[in-house]
């Protein structure tokens, strides 16, 4: 087993911006809908899932970060399904993964634009320029490179963490503990289905991995921006639900923007701008890391041969996969306007994104129980993960049948391109050889 890389790597990510991309990729618009949502399960005991949520994302981060660490490979967890389990199981989870992000990134953007809406009007309208202009931000930030990206997304980050914790600090005086009680009012029973809503919240802790060849000494910041995630992360994530609970007491079940009326109670008058705001820069937090991280793996996926080969200029550590950055966000710009021209809303988005992202985890951290060394704290994290994902795949249910498709597609792929490769090496190995000469021929040559 080769050790982890201590030398510098020659990308261009600090710990900081590291930490940045992470925050900005797990926190994603979950902060927006998610208290409200747990807490018309559970009521109050919905922080019990929050704080499960904390405790189980921890060993889940750091398995991909001990992972990172030792390969730090644009191919991110496919990278990982390679070594572990071979050419197969590279390809399905890159698939899964890669195909996973466009219609998230088209949910994710439409739940941004609802905020918007919500603040100057103009409905479905409003909504899907706000998408549209999002996605074009994002793109065009990416193509830029990393440099580029990890200052953003520093910007970002900052911006983001400075409102809520503004939010809830100006809106903590009006907190009354008696919205404590009673703490489980559907029984302690609905705290599971809590729990299941809050798993959208472990999307993003393996996004980074993807980009763990652009940090510059991947062994030493990968590690630091993961831990440094999982505390600003899980810590806002519990201010937030907190807040929301004994601040809108029996209001916070029925809110559609409960950040919007947090902000509200604690700044007084209408806060819906500044709502919005908050929402677009969670949305594009989100969306940033999952564009950067999915066109890393395009490349990387293209350049092993699991897509076409078209797509791998930028798979080396330092360059910008445009090539497979701009399919990401033609297919995110295809699944907004099909989900927009149907009117069939963002729930069969989440769905799709839900179950491929469930099957890479699942693998992923398969990949980690069999290549971290025994008895080191990434392959204990990655035991410990299994715990997590043994729990998403019961509640993916039926939604890991698009998953289970895409692995089909991927591995029919991988037999075409095969046919291919082997079809043009034998072409190369047949000699030539020159045509026989006929009588006619040495006549003429003869004279």
């Amino acid at each position: 087993m080769s050790e982890a890389k201590t030398e510098p790597s020659g990308g261009t990510l600090s710990a900081v911006q590291g930490t940045a991309m992470y925050v900005g990729a797990v926190l994603g618009t979950g902060v927006i809908a998610l208290p409200a949502l747990a807490a018309e399960a559970a009521g109050p005991a919905s922080l019990l899932a929050w704080l499960a949520l904390v405790v189980l994302s921890a060993p889940l981060a750091a398995a991909f970060a001990a992972l990172g660490a030792r390969y730090p490979d644009a191919g991110g967890v496919s990278t990982y399904a390679m070594k572990a389990f071979g050419e197969r199981a590279s390809a399905v989870v890159g698939w899964c993964f890669y195909l996973a992000v466009p219609p998230g990134a088209a949910a994710a953007a439409l739940f941004g634009g609802a905020y918007v809406s919500s603040a100057v009007g103009g409905g479905t309208t409003t909504t899907t320029v706000t998408a549209v202009g999002l996605m074009v931000v994002v793109t065009a930030a990416n193509s830029l490179g990393l440099r580029v990206t990890g200052r953003f997304q520093f910007m970002l980050a900052g911006l983001l963490v400075t409102l809520l914790l503004i939010a809830v600090a100006l809106s903590l005086p009006k907190a009354d503990t008696a919205n404590l009680e009673p703490f489980a009012p559907h029984g302690w029973s609905a705290v599971l289905p809590a729990a299941a809503l809050l798993v959208w919240s472990f999307a993003g802790w393996e996004a980074i991995t993807h980009l763990a060849g652009e940090f510059k000494r991947p062994a030493r910041d990968l590690p630091r921006a993961t831990y440094s995630a999982v505390v600003i992360v899980g810590g806002l994530y519990l201010l937030v639900a907190f807040a929301v609970i004994v601040v809108l007491g029996a209001k916070a079940a029925e809110s559609d923007a409960p950040l919007g009326d947090l902000m509200a109670a604690g700044l007084g008058g209408d806060a819906r701008y500044l709502a919005a705001g908050a929402a677009l820069l969670l949305t594009t937090g989100a969306m940033n890391a999952y564009y950067a991280g999915a066109a890393n793996l395009g490349a990387a996926l293209a350049r092993d041969g699991a897509l076409p080969a078209w797509m791998s200029r930028g798979s080396v550590a330092g360059e910008v996969p445009r090539r497979s950055l701009a399919v990401v966000s033609g297919l995110s710009f295809l699944a907004l306007f099909a989900v927009v021209a149907s009117s069939l809303g963002t729930e069969p988005l989440v769905l799709l994104t839900t179950g491929s992202f469930v099957a890479v985890y699942a693998i992923g951290v398969a990949a980690a129980v069999k290549l971290l060394p025994k008895g080191t704290k990434g392959r204990a994290s990655a035991l410990g993960a299994c715990v997590a994902v043994a729990a998403l795949l019961i509640m993916a249910g039926l939604y890991l049948l698009w998953p289970l498709a895409v692995a089909g597609a991927a591995l029919l792929y991988l037999r075409i391109n095969r046919r291919r490769r082997a079809g043009r090496q034998a072409q190369a190995a047949v000699p030539v050889t020159p045509p026989l000469e006929t009588a006619s021929d040495a006549r003429e040559s003869g004279s």
